[in-house]
């Protein structure tokens, strides 16, 4: 690979920050905490000392500021593993290339990553409210077959091939895990499990309107296979942050437990209760 990138490749706006996130490398901490939903950043930030970054481009909201003494990001990324291809390429673009001169810096900057989310159960012994920890996760959306030195398995990824039935999805699926290490952030969580990253909200999550699914006992399948809940983000995340040699690790307001026909009866207080469980734990 050339150390030189071309404008078509790493595309920059007219004041030199990335495209998509609009963001210089002075705009982001260490600690970077990301979350779906545009709206939720100043529920995050609210809780900052001080918010000295508030910078937003389409889906991409970020706040950066001090929690404790600390400096920390929190960052919108959108819906779906495609956004989050954005997110994590623009993110490490930001600390490990040089934008004036679009060429490869040759020491290493590893981010720190702390995915909040909310799920869905496939686990009828989860409860709707608790917080749960992806260790491992399986992605059904193909992200990272577009990406060359991709190669991960262990235990997880090998009994779920091996008894997966879907033909068609098959070839799709690709595998990672939390970083190790990170775990230690989220110890005392009530919850760790196994997360399958979807590629869509309707009939990759078994919902049927007027279109039916393959499969109208896909959660059940996924169940036996191990998984305990689904979203979908953190399989994009967690592949990325590997190959790009960044740290990760996902925590999730289970909000639903689909096997049990279960909705949270207030996910906003769900939603503030993750938010204040994290940082209590990200910045001590």
């Amino acid at each position: 690979m050339l150390n030189k990138l071309a404008s078509s490749e790493l595309v920059l706006n007219d004041d030199g920050s990335v495209y998509h996130l609009n963001l210089l490398p002075e705009h982001i901490a260490p600690k970077v905490l990301l979350v779906g939903d545009p709206d939720r950043v100043p529920k995050v930030s609210k809780y900052f000392d001080t918010i000295e970054v508030r910078r937003n481009k389409r889906e991409f909201y970020t706040h950066t500021g001090t929690l404790r003494g600390e400096r920390i990001t929190v960052m919108s990324t959108g819906i779906g593993t495609e956004n989050i291809d954005i997110v994590m390429n623009e993110l490490d673009a930001l600390v490990n290339i040089d934008l004036k001169n679009k060429e490869f810096k040759t020491e290493h900057t590893a981010l720190e990553l702390f995915r909040m989310g909310t799920c869905g159960s496939v686990n009828p012994e989860i409860e709707v409210d608790q917080m749960l920890v992806t260790e491992n996760v399986v992605g059904l959306d193909g992200l990272l077959h577009f990406y060359q030195d991709y190669d991960f398995e262990n235990e997880f990824s090998r009994n779920f091939m091996e008894k997966f039935p879907y033909e068609k999805i098959k070839p799709m699926l690709y595998f990672s895990d939390w970083t190790a290490g990170m775990g230690d952030y989220y110890k005392d969580a009530k919850y760790h499990g196994n997360t399958a990253t979807f590629p869509g909200f309707y009939a990759p999550q078994g919902r049927q309107l007027r279109l039916k699914a393959i499969d109208d006992q896909f959660l059940e399948t996924l169940n036996d296979l191990g998984v305990s809940n689904f979203e979908m983000e953190t399989s994009a995340i967690y592949g990325l942050s590997k190959l790009l040699g960044h740290k990760a690790i996902t925590v999730n307001a289970v909000i639903a437990n689909r096997r049990r026909g279960e909705f949270s009866a207030d996910h906003h207080a769900s939603e503030k209760n993750m938010i204040e469980w994290v940082l209590e734990r990200v910045i001590q």
